[in-house]
């Protein structure tokens, strides 16, 4: 019995022992959220683009958990550095994605809205099978290290999802254009709901073994795109209408009115992922709602700490996301003896991303009125700010646990590398890319911007100067400018009244909708 008593005292994994390694795990990583956040600041404020905070967080986790390999430290501590799928995709990314649709400006996303929903889906779809088909024949040819090609279209599928957080970031600090800003911002929100559903599938027909219909992965899709945009909308009106009636809005409610309305984001995000949708689209459209409706039925107080507060922990989840996933990927075994692999997965990624850009620009300027179209520098644009980032790792690391050892491994690894060199090489060479192409605000000073304006504005269409000669087709295109234009008086004259308190809503309105022509959505 002595024995008994004695025993608990001191064990490896007491109690004791695990709370200390916990708090020296989390204390590492408040450390590099610190110097991350102020490595940051320093590197903004001298203006030094060629190592974006994204880059720099990634180098800072690096750094940390190589060392900490080489110093052998405690096996209990370095468990709190482990990339978890489901602590990044459940606590992570929500506030991320929220934030990016409650600060976004509606009217240059909604103008692109249709090219962002060709790129997003059926652009993703191409590059999709089209990395999957080359790494499969490479595979056949002996040139790397052959997959089978469900698993290769499972790879195809988890690198294509684009994550430019760094590339928005320099958009914003140089001021770029809002329609560039809106393709390249939506296309990679949107398109992260696509490569998941792609990689679900194809990872079902796997387990299946039996053959589908390609068509079907795509109406598939198309049914959780509704149902999550549905879900979103409807958790976002239905804030504004409590916030319309409750009655939140004087002082001694303020605590609980703020409670609320950072719940319901979180409530849309679960409501989607537990009805088997997209919480990623669903959360997107749940901030652009409560941006526009909710926000303004809230009191001046809470609506200063709501913004703040979305932006702080945004802010915050990005950061820790990449430094996360460098500590995580300097930890991780990695079998680099597939060398061929990575690099031909590298060029297979541009040359699928080039099919992706390429098609679907000229899919929509097809549809698109001589004025709207997307100019080649934009398109160049898009197609080099397609690197790769924390949902392309997430998904890698789970196919290491859905595919055999070898196989999933080497997709691991090769995605491994081609997050660390899209985010180092592509994220630093941003700023020289966009100056390269005449696409940031400084170039729209003088002619450039004009031309610009001339082509690319986004005043409302004037109707009466337009040609209708005849042609069905434009036509038909003059009609659906006129249904958006209509739309917004609808929201005007009818959805505003209805959910907010119209205090001083016009104004805002007006703010949301307006001809912004630079970049800087924050």
């Amino acid at each position: 019995m002595e024995e008994l008593r004695i025993s608990p005292a001191d064990p490896r994994g007491s109690p004791a022992k695990e709370q200390q390694a916990a708090g020296v795990g989390i204390l590492l990583q408040i450390m590099m959220l610190v110097l991350s956040f102020v490595l940051g600041h320093v590197l903004r404020r001298h203006r030094f683009y060629y190592l974006p905070e994204a880059s720099a967080s990634l180098l800072i986790g690096l750094i940390v958990g190589g060392l900490a390999n080489v110093s052998n430290t405690e096996t209990s501590i370095r468990a709190w550095f482990n990339f978890h799928e489901e602590f990044f995709f459940l606590f992570l990314l929500p506030p991320i994605i929220f934030q990016s649709g409650f600060s976004l400006q509606p009217k240059p996303f909604f103008s692109n809205f249709g090219a962002i929903v060709t790129f997003a889906i059926f652009g993703t779809f191409v590059a999709s099978v089209v990395t999957g088909i080359l790494v499969y024949l490479a595979g056949a040819t002996y040139l790397i290290y052959r997959l089978p090609f469900v698993e290769c279209l499972m790879f195809g599928a988890l690198i294509s999802a684009t994550d430019p957080v760094t590339v928005l970031s320099i958009f914003q600090e140089l001021g770029t254009d809002v329609n560039l800003y809106a393709l390249v911002f939506g296309e990679s929100v949107l398109n992260d709901a696509m490569a998941i559903s792609l990689y679900r599938t194809m990872s079902l027909v796997r387990s299946q073994s039996s053959g589908q219909n390609f068509f079907m992965v795509v109406v598939r899709f198309l049914e959780t795109f509704v149902g999550s945009m549905s879900a979103g909308v409807g958790v976002g009106f239905t804030s504004a209408l409590l916030f319309k009636y409750a009655g939140l809005d004087i002082d001694n409610l303020q605590n609980l009115e703020c409670c609320l309305f950072v719940l319901f984001p979180y409530f849309s995000y679960m409501l989607a992922e537990g009805l088997g949708l997209s919480g990623i689209v669903s959360i997107l459209f749940t901030g652009i709602v409560m941006k526009h409706y909710t926000f303004s039925n809230l009191s001046d107080n809470s609506q200063k700490f709501v913004s703040a507060f979305f932006h702080l922990i945004s802010s915050l989840a990005e950061t820790f996301v990449f430094i996360y996933m460098g500590f995580d990927i300097a930890m991780e075994q990695h079998g680099w003896s597939h060398i061929g692999f990575i690099f031909f997965s590298i060029l297979f990624i541009g040359i699928a991303r080039a099919a992706n850009v390429f098609s679907c620009a000229y899919l929509v300027n097809l549809v698109r009125p001589a004025h709207r179209k997307i100019p080649t520098n934009h398109q160049k644009a898009l197609w080099y700010s397609g690197l790769r980032g924390a949902m392309a790792f997430a998904l890698a690391l789970q196919s290491v646990h859905d595919l055999p050892e070898g196989h999933g491994q080497t997709i691991f690894t090769a995605t491994t590398a081609i997050v660390v060199l899209t985010v180092l090489l592509i994220g630093g060479s941003t700023g020289t890319m966009l100056e390269a192409l005449e696409v940031v605000g400084d170039g729209h000073d003088g002619p450039v911007g004009e031309s610009f304006e001339a082509n690319n504005g986004y005043r409302a269409p004037t109707y009466e100067g337009e040609s209708s000669s005849g042609n069905p087709f434009k036509m038909k295109l003059k009609e659906f400018r006129k249904s958006t234009a209509s739309f917004t008086a609808f929201d005007k004259n009818y959805l505003t009244p209805f959910f907010t308190t119209q205090n001083g809503d016009e104004d805002e309105s007006d703010e949301l909708f307006g001809d912004s022509r630079r970049g800087g959505y924050h």
